[in-house]
């Protein structure tokens, strides 16, 4: 077989760019190897509602769980900081539609689609990347293309098999553990995180409502702790009361939130999404960082094909290290020095924080809402409080 572009991984970034450059007239195969595109998730299916007009995602109910309008944070002593908002600012996904749905939009955009088609190797022609090996129904197969991408997830193995450098060590992994299950009390129009050492070590526990009784609920911590997701998981369950006997679905993954794959292009071979590590270091979100490097990815793969100028994929390699890259790395910034605070450092910034400063969290702008706390009198008079949030501006 023989395409344009051969897309390796049908998660976020592979259908975004596999719609794209379809539209655009070029052959394209999205590939995955899941028997079924979007199964199983690993996710907890939260994502802001911006993201469905910015890249041309329609806003469809098949896919659309819940619609919730802010959220609600608790220290490790209780202390609560809500942030409400009058419309909605984000949806709770049924992934296991979305993802297949974003699948099905790149067919009718006019790609090729290939379920249960695992990518096993690359076929180098000339020493260059000329397609990849792969297994359609355990049947090998040869599919060759211009342009690869690697949007085949954390273990990449076709970035890898390319040359790409996508090491990083345990400690910029986090391990998540999840439960769809019944569960009641807490306002199914927000999302609720919970932080604490003691509660989810360098991580949070969260709630995601997609019924009134009925959520996602899972944690996420560093992945080299000595104790699993699991267990913190099961310990803040049985703390809080909450029966896990009507457990539904149970999903388990490992989430990068940090080194990110300096190399994005070697020669033809591009890598994005969780693949390149492209996820937000603080709260491990990857789906609008993976739609924003796929819209980036796929528009120079086009301008690649259309002036027969392979060179010119760098200039996503380029373009996303000045536009995300950078952010990002001051977030995962951010998140190492967050790393050191103590459970009575989160109680009282959690207090401290006003209804003003919660609005900033929420659009992500850390860096406001340091300068507010170290405003504040009893961040001045600690001298080590004061050190941690300078070292974050």
């Amino acid at each position: 077989m023989k395409y344009d572009v051969v897309v390796v991984g049908a998660g976020i970034a592979g259908p975004i760019i596999a719609r794209n450059v379809a539209r655009k007239g070029y052959s394209v195969i999205l590939i995955d190897k899941k028997w079924a595109i979007g199964t199983p998730k690993q996710c907890a299916e939260g994502i802001s509602v911006k993201v469905f007009e910015k890249y041309g995602i329609p806003y469809d109910r098949r896919f659309i769980n819940r619609e919730v309008y802010g959220a609600k944070l608790y220290s490790p002593s209780g202390y609560e900081l809500e942030m409400r908002y009058k419309d909605v600012s984000g949806v709770i996904l049924e992934r296991k539609v979305f993802d297949k749905m974003l699948a099905y939009y790149a067919a009718k955009a006019g790609a090729d689609v290939l379920a249960r088609t695992e990518a096993v190797d690359v076929i180098r022609r000339d020493g260059r990347v000329a397609g990849i090996k792969a297994k359609h129904e355990d049947e090998p197969v040869e599919i060759y293309a211009d342009v690869i991408v690697a949007a085949d997830g954390v273990e990449s193995t076709i970035a890898r098999k390319a040359g790409i450098n996508t090491y990083a060590p345990p400690h910029e992994f986090d391990s998540s553990y999840e439960y769809e299950m019944l569960i009641e009390g807490y306002d199914p129009d927000l999302i609720h995180l919970w932080f604490g050492n003691e509660v989810a070590p360098r991580g949070y526990v969260w709630v995601f409502p997609k019924d009134e009784d009925r959520a996602n609920v899972g944690i996420g911590i560093n992945s080299d702790n000595p104790q699993t997701a699991k267990y913190y998981l099961d310990k803040w369950l049985g703390e809080n009361r909450i029966p896990a006997k009507k457990i539904l679905e149970v999903n388990v993954g490992v989430v990068p939130v940090g080194g990110f794959v300096k190399e994005l292009v070697k020669d033809n071979v591009l890598v994005v999404g969780d693949a390149a590590r492209q996820v937000n270091p603080m709260h491990g979100g990857g789906m609008g960082e993976a739609m924003e490097a796929g819209t980036i990815a796929s528009e120079w793969i086009i301008q690649a094909l259309e002036e027969e100028n392979i060179t010119l994929l760098q200039n996503y390699a380029r373009e996303w290290w000045e536009k995300e890259g950078g952010r990002l790395e001051k977030i995962l910034k951010v998140r190492k020095i967050t790393e050191k605070l103590t459970d009575e450092d989160l109680d009282l910034f959690i207090q401290l924080l006003s209804g003003a400063d919660a609005e900033k969290i929420a659009g992500g702008n850390y860096f406001e809402v340091i300068k507010a706390l170290l405003k504040n009198p009893k961040v001045l008079m600690s001298p080590r409080r004061m050190k941690l949030l300078r070292q974050l501006l």
